[in-house]
């Protein structure tokens, strides 16, 4: 083949292949494929600290179910509404919020000390806890959650983060079950979490 007719064959090629893995993170975003298949390749081990210095690893997982965020303190809209939501969600189960890990993971450990993380979720449901560490640390959560994570500088020599906004939640084995869904009635969600108590 020459190199004209190779091209193009190239491009419908990476084409295809696109479309085909966007078409899969749709099915599994709306339920169509098994949580089984996606929960052996989400999660796997690490070590974070929370907001008052004590260690959190993926054993901290187990015997509860958990919901996890990734976000960053900087965040100016989605990261505030989604801990929100989950801050009502965690209101909504009364007591049994106990019951319940939920973790905010910073995907920005370059300004997400521990002190920064405990000042910013002091307007959340005290259940919260925000999880952070050194970059290597962080990177390796981020890759075992399969979070989009990147850098974007801004024109005054700042930056801010682009990353993944869903919620995960996690059974009491520490497996992914599926994306939570916050865009229901708190109480629905709560209803909902406790399924898996």
């Amino acid at each position: 083949m020459t190199d004209r007719t190779t091209r193009p064959l190239l491009v419908i090629a990476a084409f295809a292949a696109s479309l085909a893995a966007g078409l899969l993170v749709v099915l599994w975003l709306a339920g169509g494929l098994s949580s089984v298949t996606a929960s052996a390749s989400i999660g796997g081990p690490f070590q974070l600290t929370d907001q008052v210095g004590q260690t959190v690893t993926d054993k901290n997982l187990k015997g509860k179910p958990t919901l996890i965020f990734f976000g960053f303190t900087h965040c100016p809209d989605v990261c505030p509404t989604s801990l929100f939501e989950i801050s009502e969600v965690l209101r909504a189960m009364g007591k049994d919020a106990d019951r319940v890990n939920a973790y905010f993971v910073s995907v920005d450990p370059e300004r997400d000390t521990a002190a920064a993380m405990k000042d910013y979720l002091s307007s959340f449901d005290p259940h919260l806890k925000g999880l952070t560490g050194d970059a290597d640390a962080v990177a390796k959560v981020i890759s075992g959650f399969r979070v989009y994570a990147k850098k974007v500088p801004l024109k005054d020599g700042d930056y801010t983060m682009d990353h993944t906004a869903l919620i995960y939640l996690m059974d009491r084995d520490g497996k992914f079950v599926s994306p939570f869904n916050l865009k229901r009635k708190p109480e629905e969600s709560a209803a909902d979490l406790k399924r898996y108590l």
